[in-house]
């Protein structure tokens, strides 16, 4: 008798999702970028359940823009102690969020959890 052939066994990296978990997860990191902490909450309160991966990565965007809000009120409070001289401050949080969420959104699509720097974990 005659074995017939074995299928080629593919290696699936540990880090693949469906690509609608792994959409939902980089969307989360996109909406902190452009509208602040409202975006990943939703997408946190509305989606948690459906994968663990959309819970981490929405918690994660949800943390660092929570800690975002904390450093923009110390920016203003510098900008406005500084007499505007330091008027730029606020801006320096702003250039944060958009560098470190598309960063983030580039890692979830690939299936990567991101972790940003210097985040206090509110949620967790």
């Amino acid at each position: 008798m005659e074995e017939s052939p074995k299928p080629p066994q593919v290696e699936t990296h540990p880090n693949e999702f469906p690509k609608d978990v792994a959409n939902l997860a980089m969307l989360a990191h996109l909406l902190g970028a452009l509208v602040g902490f409202l975006g990943p909450l939703i997408l946190w309160v509305v989606k948690k359940d459906e994968h663990e991966f959309i819970d981490d990565q929405s918690k994660e965007a949800l943390n660092f823009q929570l800690t975002l809000l904390i450093w923009y009120f110390g920016a203003i409070v510098i900008a406005v102690l500084s007499c505007g001289f330091i008027f730029f401050a606020p801006w320096v949080p702003y250039a944060l969020q958009l560098i470190f969420g598309i960063m983030g959104a580039v890692s979830a699509s690939k299936g990567e959890r991101y972790r940003y720097p210097m985040t206090i974990r509110f949620a967790n």
